[in-house]
């Protein structure tokens, strides 16, 4: 029950070869296979021409320059604080 098994598949295969005859299934599998081949193709190609104007465009751009300070900076601390001390409990404080 569900799904088709191996033998529906055979008898769905055999049909279909008799209802389009082998040349006109296998000019139709050609035209499916040269069709998902274009397709990739002009994926390809777009992505090409992305990268291509992100490149021009990069190249157009003058470099940048790194701002430097003139008066030295101060070591920052990164030592980790002390822990603070735990509250008095009330029968310690009396």
């Amino acid at each position: 029950m569900g799904g088709f098994s191996l033998i529906h598949w055979i008898i769905l295969g055999l049909f279909l070869l008799l209802l389009f005859g082998g040349n006109r299934f296998s000019n139709m599998m050609k035209d499916v296979a040269k069709g998902m081949k274009s397709f990739k193709e002009g994926m390809a190609d777009e992505d090409d021409e992305k990268v291509r104007r992100y490149d021009d465009q990069r190249r157009n751009e003058p470099p940048r320059q790194i701002p430097r300070d003139e008066a030295p900076r101060e070591p920052i601390d990164v030592t980790p604080p002390r822990p603070a001390e735990p509250a008095p409990r009330d029968d310690e404080a009396r």
